[in-house]
């Protein structure tokens, strides 16, 4: 595969783009969480469900566009004034607590009507001629029209129920024009339209979580910053994995280098640099048929293992690296466990090219799959990554995809080994790795 045209046009991001569109893939996902388990939100969603719903939008529009006019109290309250005002209503309450009245009716009451139906008997007293006179009055007349009439009828009902406090409090209500502001679904719209104004509930809105898919399906399992001055204060060891780590310091006979117990690793600022140097130097080497043998070589590096750091089965393992000097010496981010195969190069930079692939046994035979990357600079700071699924294995540069296989992906926890080497063929020179980060994360 060959990445320069699409560095060039912008298929592979520079590591700067691409690690800050990740941090701020992560910053916005860490609010996703954050705002979508907060207080504000459930009730942001309580209220969305309140405020649009059916029932909710009839309410509003009933409570602000019907009109007091439309209304039963409106009726009701206007039909009892204007009998209060009628003139004849009026006045049949003041007769009907007019001593006349009052008088006459006992008169009446007592069984004596009948005398004032005698002309002779009225003329001769004074009580009857008041009576009679009383009796032949238009007040009377009035009194006796309206008594028990429909109109007095509904002037007494619709008193006795505009006098009631749930019939003033409601006709209070409805003749309010700003009524709508009065009842409780008023506060609720209100709180709905605060919460729906704030800026992490409208940014939690406006995110689609099909976005947060690469990160969200993943949890940090470890991170190494190279914080640390010494590799006793860090989770690493020099040399191959071995139960006893001084078993591990050893070269190989077809290698020019020799593996120098950790005197080639340092940290300066923050960056782990493997240093290969071209100088004569004596060490252990393991010979095939000899076993371990003392050799001399031409030039020192070394072997970090990280089976202490982390060992997993499984995820994504990313370090962001770089690969100065002599372009014959080859350098490795690679996976393995406690047999040589299955073996995982993350990146292996190859005669000033990167490769990529996985060492593992078949029936018959060990094979790679593998695959040759040109046209970037390994000198360059890159972001490179293994997304180590179920069911296939995927290799990213930055953020593009550069190989992917499911001949075979292991079923075992592997661990991470940082290591420079040079061939026996190879001219060797002075060369570096440096490492800024090292992430691991599980499923």
């Amino acid at each position: 595969m060959n990445l320069f045209w699409k560095k060039v046009f912008g298929g592979l991001q520079s590591t700067a783009k691409f690690e800050e569109k990740m941090n701020e893939l992560a910053k916005d996902y860490q609010r996703f969480i954050s705002v979508g388990s907060s207080k504000e939100f459930a009730e942001y969603t309580e209220l969305y469900k309140i405020v649009k719903s059916a029932e909710f939008k009839e309410k509003k529009r009933t409570l602000i566009q019907r009109k007091y006019s439309d209304t039963e109290e409106y009726r009701d309250i206007t039909k009892f004034e204007k009998l209060s005002k009628n003139k004849d209503v009026k006045d049949y309450y003041v007769i009907a607590d007019s001593k006349e009245l009052k008088e006459y009716l006992v008169f009446v009451d007592g069984g004596n009507r009948v005398q004032l139906d005698d002309p002779e008997k009225v003329k001769n007293s004074p009580e009857l001629k008041k009576f009679k006179d009383f009796e032949s009055s238009k007040e009377y007349k009035l009194y006796i029209r309206l008594h028990n009439s429909y109109i007095l009828k509904e002037y007494e009902e619709l008193k006795e129920k505009v006098s009631k406090p749930q019939f003033i409090e409601s006709n209070k209500f409805w003749s309010n024009p700003k009524r709508w502001e009065t009842v409780e679904e008023y506060q609720q719209e209100k709180r709905f339209n605060i919460l729906a104004q704030n800026p992490d509930i409208q940014f939690y809105i406006k995110q689609k979580p099909e976005r947060f898919n690469v990160v969200s399906k993943y949890k940090m399992t470890f991170h190494d910053c190279f914080d640390w001055n010494t590799l006793n204060a860090s989770s690493w060891n020099s040399g191959f994995y071995k139960e006893k780590p001084l078993f591990g310091n050893y070269s190989f006979i077809n290698e020019r280098q020799a593996n120098n117990k950790g005197n080639n690793v340092s940290v300066v600022n923050g960056y782990l640099h493997i240093s290969t140097r071209e100088e004569k130097t004596q060490a252990v080497a393991w010979h095939p048929q000899k076993g371990f043998v003392q050799c001399d070589y031409d030039f020192s590096s070394d072997v970090l293992n990280g089976k202490n750091a982390i060992s997993q089965k499984g995820g994504v393992f990313t370090a962001k690296m770089r690969f100065t000097g002599n372009k014959s010496v080859h350098h490795a981010f690679w996976l393995v466990g406690e047999k040589q195969t299955p073996h995982i190069n993350i990146c292996h930079v190859v005669d000033g090219q990167i490769e990529v692939g996985i060492y593992w046994n078949s029936k018959f035979e060990t094979k790679y799959t593998s695959t040759r990357i040109k046209g970037i600079n390994p000198g360059e700071f890159f972001i490179y990554s293994l997304e180590w699924t179920e069911k296939e294995l995927i290799w990213y540069i930055n953020n593009l995809e550069v190989f992917r296989t499911s001949d075979f992906v292991p079923n075992t926890e592997l661990f991470p080994m940082i290591n420079s080497f040079i061939p026996e063929n190879a001219k060797g020179g002075n060369a570096d790795i440096e490492v800024d980060y090292i992430k691991v994360f599980s499923k």
